[in-house]
């Protein structure tokens, strides 16, 4: 403001030189002078005024602004936001599954197996695969696996020759030999193998008791799986009891190791079947049942 009223002194000046001496026109321009200082004095005054109302203003209207700012602050819990990082952390650690349910870091994830039949090819998912590997790669022996429709269920048969032991101590001797029979069933909903072995020959009416009582002492001593008597009904609508040992294994949650899991629960089954048969015998009557 100052500057524009720098050309004003200039005319009057020389309107003073023109009508005054110059000595009158140094007084008047003095005083001319001053008073423009005191306009601009006040000329400062004002602006300065205006601006410490208009801070006020200005502080005013920024507070009205902020505070509803901090009202959605606390209109929003603070449950909402732990919920929102807990889905997320549990979204990013579950893991990868397959069409069967198998995990990232599981044997058989991903992979999709199948075998010829007269009808086509017949899927062949984990568990039933495992058991065939276990048969058929291990074993060498001809594929024998039975597959339901859809390919949820398997059973493979195949029959076995027990012999005694080789001492004394026992009362089977190697001489005494005779057949098991033994059923694998797969459950690939439950991820569950069964081994079944029985006894070929059905259980006389007057040896159920002593059978029983047999099953009941030596159950405690069996450390994997279990005796017990199988009653089913003949083609000719009789009721035959038969002996048999069963045991079972989930190949769920076995990342690695589901075939040598079959084979333990095979081998495993053997045996102590095999040490249940020859502690009944000490009932000579189960022994000449058993050898008949």
């Amino acid at each position: 403001m100052a500057t524009k009223k720098s050309p004003a002194k200039k005319k009057v000046a020389t309107k003073v030189v023109k009508k005054a001496p110059a000595k009158k026109a140094v007084k008047k321009v003095a005083t001319k002078k001053v008073a423009a200082k005191k306009t601009v004095k006040k000329v400062v005054k004002k602006p300065a005024a205006k601006k410490t109302v208009a801070k006020k203003l200005v502080a005013k209207k920024v507070a009205v602004k902020k505070a509803p700012a901090k009202k959605p602050a606390t209109k929003k819990p603070a449950a909402k936001k732990v919920s929102k990082k807990v889905v997320k952390k549990s979204s990013a650690k579950s893991p990868k599954v397959d069409q069967y349910g198998l995990e990232q870091d599981d044997e058989f994830y991903g992979l999709y197996f199948a075998k010829s039949t007269k009808k086509g090819l017949v899927e062949v998912k984990p568990c039933t695969f495992s058991l065939m590997y276990w048969w058929k790669g291990l074993l060498g022996y001809p594929d024998m696996i039975e597959i339901s429709k859809g390919s949820n269920t398997a059973m493979l048969q195949f029959e076995s020759t027990f012999g005694g032991g080789d001492s004394g101590e026992t009362e089977l001797t190697e001489k005494d030999v005779f057949e098991i029979d033994h059923i694998i069933e797969v459950d690939e909903e439950e991820m569950l193998i069964s081994l079944y072995s029985y006894v070929p020959i059905s259980v006389p009416d007057n040896l159920i008791g002593a059978l029983g009582l047999a099953i009941l002492n030596i159950n405690p001593e069996t450390r994997y799986g279990s005796l017990e008597l199988c009653s089913t009904e003949n083609e000719e609508g009789k009721t035959e009891h038969f002996l048999r040992y069963r045991a079972a294994t989930y190949l769920r949650g076995i990342k690695s190791g589901k075939v040598e899991a079959i084979e333990s629960m095979v081998t495993n089954g053997s045996e102590f079947f095999g040490l249940a048969l020859d502690a009944m015998c000490v009932n000579k009557s189960i022994k000449k049942w058993l050898l008949s």
